[in-house]
Order: C-alpha cells, then structure tokens, then sequence
C-alpha cells in the first residue's frame, strides 16, 4: 500500500469540513426571485455541493486504499465518510429540487394562453414554500456534511496518535531515529519496484539498490532499513536477478511522521584540546 501522510489527511477533511460550512451559509442566505433570476442564484450552489461530493470520494478512495485501513477504528471513520458523501448528495439533489419548482418563464404549447400577470404572481407564490423548503433541507444535510468531515478527521488523528503511541515507542526506544537520507530513502522504495541486485564490477560481485524514481540509495542504508524492520526483500530469487524490495507496515508508519531535519552538530571548539596538541608535538 502507497504512503500516506495521515496528518495532512487530517488537514484535508478538516478543510473540506469548512467547506461544507461556507456552502451551508450561501444557500442559507441566497435571496433570489423566482426565475431566472433563482436559477442565476441557485445554480452556483448546486454545482459547489457537487464539487464537494466529488471531494469527499476522493478522500475516501485515498484512505481506503492506504495503510490506514490497518488503524485501529478505520472502519468507523470510513463508513462515517461514506455517509457524508450521502448527505452531500443528498444537499445537491435539494438544491436541484428548488431548482425543478422554480417557476419558470417560457411560452406554454401553441394554443395555450401566455401567462398575465395575476398568473404569474400566483405560479410565484406557490413555487416559493417549495424552493424555500428544498434550501432549507440542503442546509441541513450540508451540516451534516461538515460535521461528518470533522468528526473523521479528528478520528485519524487520535487513531494515528494511538497507533504510533503504541507501534512505534517500543521501537524508537531500541532503534534510532532515521536520517533525512534513510526517510528519503524508505519513501522512494515505498513508491514500489524497488529491486536489490548483484552486479560485477572488476571481476567482483556488488550488492546495489535500484529504485523506480531514480533515488540513489547506498546499500549501507538499505542495510539499516532493513535492520530495522521497515523494508523487506524476495529471497525466493537470487540476487543476480534481483530481489523485490518491499516496505514493511513499520515502514509505511515510519513514513507517516514529518521528514527529520538534520541535527545541528556540536559547536566546534575555539581551542585543540591538550591530548591533540601533545599527539601533535
């Protein structure tokens, strides 16, 4: 399963949320005449919530195809954004529904008297408690929406905290931290067919790591990954023909905490130390 940074996940649905919450505000307040002019107004409305809905398939697709589905109440989270993308859809079908009870202003079948104005008024008035109830049950289900995203996006990161509160102590308290070049390392082996392989070089079998993206990755960092559990590889082929490199599931949570930066190293001191200045006597 492809790497995920759950945090930004996070992130994403709680800004979708907000989303969510300025659309329940515009259809709210949207003033309109029935007509043209409602169409003018509602349209737009319609057309967000629809973008929206496609928003949260796309959040759902991401996460139901990583490694969070191995999170401890993933499952709750998934089902619950499944039923944000009902609520979504559901806003948008009432706001096409207002839309199919706006009256609107064509000319009637030959034979047919065109509308006066006492007509009209009336087609008017009997439209508006229609339309106004259609908005009024699009607001509800997109509160519905942005309460949904937010309450999936807190449940990540409390599954997530969790999780690597977990996984992931026991195993920093007996493995160091990774470098920036082991991380970059794991990340570009996660992205797949990573191979690790036997080459000759002067008569002399040398032990490489090849990699889809390009990444030059040193054996000896290979080595530590693997060390470490993150990484695996095929043994059920020989090296000169290359072995599939896979992240493991401690990799991938590897994977889900920020980049290490690098670690400023210890001031240089102002003076040699005596031992050194003896050695260089």
């Amino acid at each position: 399963m492809p790497p995920l940074d759950l945090a930004e996940q996070g992130r994403q649905l709680h800004s979708l949320a907000d989303a969510f919450d300025a659309l329940h505000t515009r259809v709210r307040d949207v003033s309109y005449t029935p007509g043209t002019d409602a169409l003018r107004q509602i349209s737009p409305l319609l057309l967000k919530a629809q973008e929206l809905t496609a928003a949260v398939l796309v959040r759902l697709s991401t996460l139901d195809s990583s490694i969070y589905i191995d999170v401890a109440g993933s499952r709750s989270s998934l089902e619950r954004l499944a039923s944000v993308a009902v609520a979504s859809t559901v806003a948008g079908n009432d706001l096409a529904s207002a839309l199919f009870a706006n009256p609107y202003e064509g000319a009637p079948f030959d034979g047919y008297p065109a509308d006066d104005a006492p007509t009209r008024t009336a087609r008017h008035a009997e439209a508006l408690p229609k339309m106004t109830r259609h908005l009024a049950d699009a607001c509800h289900q997109l509160d519905l929406s942005a309460t949904g995203c937010h309450y999936v996006a807190t449940g990540i990161t409390h599954a997530l905290r969790d999780t690597l509160d977990t996984a992931g102590s026991a195993q920093e308290a007996a493995v160091p931290a990774l470098t920036g070049t082991q991380y970059d390392a794991l990340k570009s082996l996660a992205r797949g067919n990573g191979m690790l392989y036997e080459g000759a070089r002067r008569g002399l079998g040398v032990i490489r790591v090849a990699t889809a993206d390009g990444t030059r990755i040193s054996i000896a960092t290979f080595r530590a990954l693997n060390k470490r559990g993150l990484v695996g590889r095929d043994f059920s082929t020989r090296l000169s023909r290359g072995q599939k490199i896979t992240v493991t599931k401690q990799g991938h949570l590897a994977l889900a905490s920020p980049r290490p930066t690098a670690a400023a190293g210890p001031a240089r001191a102002s003076a040699t130390p005596s031992a050194v200045r003896g050695a260089r006597r």
